[in-house]
């Protein structure tokens, strides 16, 4: 079972399990880590939370290269808050003594694609839940549209998921009480990453400086 640890030292972990994973290599604590079921069946103490998207190409585990047990895992497409992702992340800040949240996106997000497509005025979702998720994700980027960055696709998009990102960790900073209270007096550390789906590489790019 992971100790508890400081947002920075998890932090470090992360940035150095990717690096592992991106250079295909898997540690041995990691791929070793189902002997610890019995173990873990006791309870867990998790070093980070992830809230991260859906998309299968994205599994925080193996993204970070850590084991069972090592990472508590939301996962939502688009990566977007509803009360029930916050809940999540303020159960196992609170409980677990966990003292990292990342919120993880990735390039060629299909959310946000559906959601640059809406605001290039294309037909919105026929799915009513499909439709939350877009208008969701359309206050972070829905600015990016008055700007040149509306004449370059990628550069759009790369604009896109990174402002998502960023409104996302901005809310879990701001948007409870349970979390503002713990960044304040427990050092609880959020910060904003993309995962490359070409290279396989996290940059931290929003609060991993704090």
């Amino acid at each position: 079972m992971s100790e508890t640890v400081s947002g920075q030292e998890a932090l470090q972990r992360l940035r150095d399990g990717n690096q592992r994973y991106s250079t295909n290599v898997r540690s041995l604590d990691s791929l070793l880590s189902y002997m610890h079921r019995a173990e873990l069946s006791a309870g867990q103490s998790p070093i980070a939370i992830i809230l991260g998207c859906s998309d299968s190409r994205v599994p925080a585990e193996v993204v970070f290269d850590q084991g069972l047990g090592d990472l508590f895992v939301i996962r939502v497409a688009g990566n977007i808050l509803a009360p029930s992702q916050v809940g999540s992340v303020e159960f196992a800040a609170s409980l677990y003594g966990v003292r990292l949240v990342v919120v993880l996106g990735h390039t060629r997000c299909g959310a946000i694609q559906a959601t640059v497509d809406e605001l290039e005025g294309h037909p919105p979702p026929e799915s009513e839940n499909l439709r939350f998720i877009v208008d969701t994700v359309r206050p972070a980027i829905e600015g990016l549209m008055a700007t040149d960055l509306a004449k370059d696709h990628e550069a759009l998009m790369h604009a896109a998921v990174r402002a998502n990102v960023k409104a996302t960790a901005n809310h879990l900073r701001h948007g409870s009480r349970i979390l503002e209270k713990l960044i304040a007096e427990r050092g609880l550390l959020v910060v904003g990453a993309e995962y490359d789906l070409a290279t396989g590489r996290v940059e931290f790019f929003d609060g991993s400086e704090a």
